[in-house]
């Protein structure tokens, strides 16, 4: 069996809506493939959230629109996976602060971790030069720009950091939408916007 550095899990969950943004996963695989050293399995993999074999994974990307309630399974398992020193990157796709979305997943991680866990992560946080560097925290998106979802750019992250180091990343600002395309259009880009999954993933694998 071939040995990888990294592989992308989609994580699924029994509320909501899991499968979203499809494109996305192929398109920030070739992004490592091209800027990095890294053996990328190219093949997306989709685990329960209640299934033990995510536990293995080095990175998992959670994302959605509707309403977050996790059964008690889910709970345990997303538990063990950050305090056991696993990465997970959520992603709101109605880029709401205020949507159904948000607001049910960060009730679910107070249950979880606490009413405080989830903070604001400051705008020269190591995930902002872990690779590439962006000098101003998180890079925008064109659907915050654009007007949709809450009609804000948000300027920050959210993080649930344990031992000193970022185990779940938050964003409100719609990244998977934003990263949907097949990765052969990136050449019309003045700018490659996937280049900031290259730094989550780098700092996900650097401890």
């Amino acid at each position: 069996m071939a040995s990888y550095d990294f592989y992308f899990t989609r994580l699924t969950y029994e509320s909501g809506d899991w499968d979203v943004d499809v494109r996305m996963p192929s398109n920030v695989l070739n992004s490592l493939v091209e800027y990095t050293t890294l053996r990328v399995d190219p093949v997306e993999r989709i685990v329960a959230l209640s299934d033990p074999k995510m536990l293995e994974a080095p990175f998992c990307y959670f994302a959605g629109h509707k309403l977050v309630q996790f059964t008690a399974a889910e709970r345990k398992n997303l538990e063990r996976y950050i305090k056991g020193g696993g990465f997970l990157f959520v992603d709101d796709c109605n880029h709401d602060v205020d949507g159904l979305f948000a607001k049910s997943f960060e009730a679910e991680i107070g249950r979880i971790f606490g009413p405080k866990a989830l903070h604001k992560i400051p705008n020269n946080h190591p995930i902002y030069s872990s690779f590439f560097k962006f000098e101003d925290g998180p890079p925008n998106t064109s659907v915050e720009l654009n007007g949709w979802g809450d009609d804000l750019v948000h300027d920050y992250l959210k993080a649930v950091e344990v031992g000193g180091r970022v185990r779940l990343l938050y964003s409100n600002k719609d990244y998977g939408c934003e990263w949907d395309y097949d990765f052969r259009n990136k050449r019309f880009l003045a700018v490659d916007n996937t280049r900031f999954a290259v730094n989550i993933i780098q700092y996900a694998l650097g401890a």
